[in-house]
């Protein structure tokens, strides 16, 4: 997906392995757009303040870009995970660090993975690896999102309703 709406529709999935996953994407028409290999990913914050206002602020290095995205409150829903979200390319990401510094902000958590990602039309789809397991993000409009894991095989009781940041807090990483 090049242009992302200002809202943020997804879903991860819990799954055993990326590899069985791949020829099962490219079955439904997704293609492979970036290749597997590793993604850091930051959290910022200033004294809580975001967190306690259910946002967040992160960096991101990943696939030869810099990436700074502000997501806001969660929006309820039973399985999917829906907020708002602001996301931009960065080209110095060392000056972004020293301004987010420079503005009261520090990092409270770092997580890193590997993540291919795969996209058709309506869609994106990334395959991650991380310390803790293996998941399938599914990310774009509801009924295709929900089309797409029933397409794959995925049974609802597979949806993973903890953010990575939980996930990674929850296994004492980062």
């Amino acid at each position: 997906m090049k242009h992302k709406p200002a809202v943020e529709t997804e879903l991860k999935l819990r799954i055993p392995a990326t590899g069985p996953f791949r020829p099962l994407l490219e079955a439904l028409g997704f293609r492979e757009t970036v290749r597997a290999q590793a993604e850091v990913s930051v959290l910022w914050d200033r004294n809580g303040e975001l967190r306690a206002a259910g946002s967040a602020l992160r960096t991101r290095r990943y696939a030869g870009a810099f990436r700074l995205t502000w997501k806001g409150p969660k929006v309820p829903d039973a399985i999917l995970k829906i907020r708002p979200e602001h996301e931009t390319g960065i080209g110095d990401g060392e000056a972004l660090e020293a301004i987010l510094r420079a503005l009261g902000f520090a990092p409270v958590l770092r997580m890193e993975k590997v993540r291919a990602v795969w996209e058709r039309a309506e869609l994106e789809a990334c395959l991650d690896e991380t310390p803790f397991g293996c998941y399938l993000e599914l990310e774009g409009d509801p009924q295709a999102i929900r089309a797409a894991m029933e397409g794959l095989g995925l049974a609802p009781d597979r949806a993973e309703p903890r953010s990575y940041p939980e996930l990674y807090q929850a296994h004492g990483l980062g």
